[in-house]
């Protein structure tokens, strides 16, 4: 839970929550508004989380998190500047007076698990706080509905475990060349989060269906994004720009039950 005496107020910057399962695409999808829609991208100040886990290859310290060890991200429990979520096996601490310094100056981007994206939702000290909150899905609304028809005979759950634990293989194969049974458990924790993470699709204002996750080569491989990859930066800008573009979905809360 979030502890903090003052509320941050409505005339700052609007909160975007960009959401997904781990190897969705919320990265590439970043690192492209920055590329090909720099007016956006530079409105947006990310938030920068504390992290307990390892830095990835290629992650920056005070970038994409603060990292720490479980021992010091577990003491800021007891500080009331901070809000500790336990993510996956990860630990996770959000610095309440940062984020509104940030709002002060414009829009404020989180980028990351939906958990930690519904707590920002959903805290009061962040009520009056504008949010545009978008999940991104590696299956779509339709796609959902098709495979839950009972003549199809397929458990959502073991399907989306293994769509993800694919998606997360690749990835982390490209990263590393050996894994390690760390490595493995890892992705095994992240895949089986996926369902119940899309169980919370619903309680966002939009979902993006994206099936062109960390894994593809449909982001950066030809230099401008191709197939889903592009529909889903042209689907982000737009929402950024105040359009909803046909693309997007609402889902209804019984979708993924």
């Amino acid at each position: 839970m979030i502890r903090n005496e003052k509320k941050v107020g409505s005339r700052g910057g609007r909160l975007v929550i960009l959401c997904g399962p781990s190897c969705v695409g919320k990265t590439p999808l970043h690192k492209s508004l920055a590329k090909f829609h720099p007016g956006l991208s530079a409105k947006l100040h990310k938030l920068v989380l504390v992290n307990s886990r390892t830095p990835r290859p290629g992650e920056i310290e005070g970038k994409d998190y603060y990292f720490r060890t479980r021992e010091q991200v577990e003491k800021l429990r007891s500080d009331k500047r901070y809000a500790v979520l336990e993510v996956r096996a990860d630990l996770q601490a959000l610095n309440i007076p940062e984020l509104e310094s940030l709002l002060e100056k414009g829009d404020v981007l989180f980028e990351g698990n939906p958990g930690i994206g519904r707590a920002l939702q959903t805290h009061q000290q962040l009520a009056r706080v504008q949010k545009l909150s978008v999940l991104l899905s590696p299956l779509s609304k339709e796609e959902i509905t098709y495979l839950q028809s009972p003549e199809r005979n397929v458990s959502l759950p073991d399907l989306l475990t293994d769509i993800m634990r694919r998606k997360l293989l690749r990835r982390t194969t490209r990263q590393k060349t050996n894994l390690s049974l760390p490595d493995l458990e890892d992705i095994e924790k992240r895949a089986s989060a996926a369902y119940r993470e899309l169980q919370q699709g619903w309680q966002f204002d939009y979902v993006i269906p994206n099936h062109d996750g960390e894994d593809s080569d449909h982001w950066e491989a030809f230099y401008y994004p191709i197939g889903e990859a592009r529909q889903t930066l042209a689907a982000f800008a737009a929402l950024l720009s105040g359009s909803i573009p046909s693309t997007v979905e609402k889902w209804e809360r019984n979708l993924v039950p």
